[in-house]
């Protein structure tokens, strides 16, 4: 199973468990994704979430190169299998708590843009490698929009693969709410979410969605010109294939 559920004293853990890709999301794990919210809506038992990936490397590196996903002809629409990954686009209103280990980047911020608050390992770093690859950041960068200051995420989105942002740093800028040793995360996070489950869960999930409804408007105004900018920005498939392909593994950390 590539996505992993287990449940103890009222809080979830899912976990991504592709070690071997660094967890990236393919077809299977995206279904197994919108599934597992799924059956956690109607879970009462069930009043909060830590989500994670497996091993130390990484928390998540995104869609998986290799996932096939067919595009519609026309210009006006985009199939992207990422656009449900996320708790919130699957109704879920129980509060998430991600705890990140190592690389997330890309299409991993579908999911941290959806988490009520991260809790990050010193070793995780951020980055967005979309540019370097040709292609538009944009519902990474809209998400994250919502978590980080304008420059940050700006610099993020834009820098590509050339610049990580440290634990450290996302600590500073707010992205993360806390950071421990990374053999500690997993305590951290299951600290928090058990704190969360032990309240009355109609007054968190209520607190949960008013939180969200003050950025509601502005993050759908923004995701409705999403496909647009990606159909305009994107560089044709075999491009972005030599890019990747040709890509450099040198980045500065910060």
């Amino acid at each position: 199973m590539s996505v992993r559920l287990e449940v103890a004293d009222g809080v979830a853990l899912v976990t991504l468990h592709r070690p071997g890709r660094h967890n990236a999301i393919d077809l299977e794990t995206a279904g197994g994704l919108r599934d597992t919210w799924r059956e956690l809506r109607s879970d009462d038992g069930v009043r909060a979430v830590v989500l994670t990936g497996a091993g130390d490397r990484a928390f998540c590196t995104g869609l998986d190169r290799s996932a096939e996903a067919p595009q519609p002809s026309s210009p006006y629409s985009i199939d992207d299998p990422l656009l449900t990954v996320g708790p919130k686009s699957c109704d879920l209103w129980k509060p998430i708590v991600a705890a990140v280990n190592g690389m997330a980047c890309g299409g991993a911020f579908y999911l941290l843009g959806e988490s009520e608050f991260l809790i990050a390992a010193e070793t995780a770093t951020f980055f967005d490698p979309h540019t370097t690859y040709g292609m538009v950041s944009a519902y990474e960068a809209i998400g994250m929009a919502q978590r980080m200051p304008f420059g940050e995420v700006a610099r993020m989105s834009l820098m590509g693969t050339a610049e990580r942002l440290s634990a450290a740093r996302a600590y500073e800028i707010g992205l993360v709410s806390e950071v421990v040793p990374a053999r500690e995360l997993p305590a951290a996070a299951l600290r928090a979410a058990s704190v969360l489950a032990s309240y009355p869960t109609e007054a968190v999930q209520g607190t949960v969605r008013a939180v969200w409804s003050a950025r509601e408007a502005a993050r759908a105004q923004a995701l409705a010109g999403a496909p647009h900018l990606i159909a305009l920005g994107n560089l044709p498939p075999e491009r972005q294939a030599a890019l990747f392909t040709d890509r450099s593994r040198d980045f500065r950390t910060r």
